[in-house]
């Protein structure tokens, strides 16, 4: 996990990290830009309180729970996802974001936490 910080820390990628028990470790100032808060104001949180935190939604308005979401399913599952969701940043700005999570697996199969990369996702017109 030292690694993956030290990685999320030099990327202008948003980025956060989850630790084997599911606590929110890490989130680099690129994540920080879009939700709205800087790592050192929030703190490690517990993952399910980071999402319902953020009111996770489907593009249409239904809700997501943080187990359904690509963190929560590369958590839980331990398999990578992808998911295409809206989320209120603690600034009160509701975007919608593109999610990619990938559970970081030891050579023996434990999983030491999940790393998640997101970006805002602005829907374009084809064609233009």
């Amino acid at each position: 996990m030292i690694l993956a910080r030290e990685l999320a820390s030099n990327l202008a990628t948003p980025m956060f990290l989850l630790d084997s028990g599911g606590m929110l470790v890490f989130y680099n100032d690129a994540a920080a830009m879009l939700l709205g808060k800087s790592f050192a104001e929030l703190g490690e949180i517990p993952a399910g309180e980071f999402g319902a935190a953020l009111e996770l939604t489907t593009p249409d308005g239904t809700p997501v729970r943080s187990r359904d979401s690509a963190s929560g399913i590369a958590f839980f599952e331990r398999r990578p996802a992808h998911r295409i969701l809206m989320a209120t940043a603690y600034n009160g700005v509701r975007r919608r974001y593109e999610t990619t999570a990938y559970p970081l697996m030891g050579a023996a199969g434990e999983m030491y936490g999940v790393v998640v990369v997101f970006w805002e996702d602005v829907p374009t017109e084809r064609g233009s």
